[in-house]
């Protein structure tokens, strides 16, 4: 099992937007700057994101992309599923025949990690990370604008 770039991208893309979007809709532009992940990876990324409605988009001047829930109510789950990423610890081509026609041996103990990580990573929101002091640092750091206090107030509210 390995979650790949585009998994990990994708989190931390909704994440950056996550703490930046409270002054309106949030550039890609700014984010790859801020991410140092390429423009066109993430106008990938977030089409899908927008297709599976964990982001909305606004055009025009001033436009750019907005969570379209709540941080509380977007698991980290429902970002890697939204970009086709797959997080299951079983290597196995379908869910019951993957051997010659019958299951392998070791299926059900991957099956079972995979439900365990579906669960670890389904009990995590955008709010837990964000409320990580450490985290909000880190955003503060790369924005440079922010200022620590400002931030953790705003994730608090």
């Amino acid at each position: 099992m390995r979650l790949t770039t585009k998994g990990r991208y994708a989190v931390t893309a909704v994440l950056d937007l996550a703490f930046h979007q409270q002054g309106g809709p949030v550039s890609l532009a700014d984010i790859s700057e801020r991410q140092a992940i390429s423009l066109s990876y993430l106008e990938q990324l977030f089409s899908k994101l927008r297709k599976n409605g964990i982001v909305s988009s606004t055009r025009g001047p001033g436009g750019g992309y907005k969570l379209s829930n709540p941080t509380e109510d977007v698991s980290i789950v429902e970002i890697i599923i939204a970009v086709d990423e797959s997080y299951r610890a079983n290597g196995c081509s379908t869910k019951e025949y993957c051997q010659a026609g019958t299951r392998c041996l070791t299926h059900d103990l991957w099956d079972e990690l995979s439900d365990q990580i579906h669960g670890f990573l389904n009990g995590i929101s955008l709010a837990d990370l964000m409320s990580h002091k450490e985290t909000a640092e880190i955003a503060c750091k790369q924005d440079g604008t922010l200022e620590i206090t400002k931030l953790v107030e705003q994730v608090s509210a």
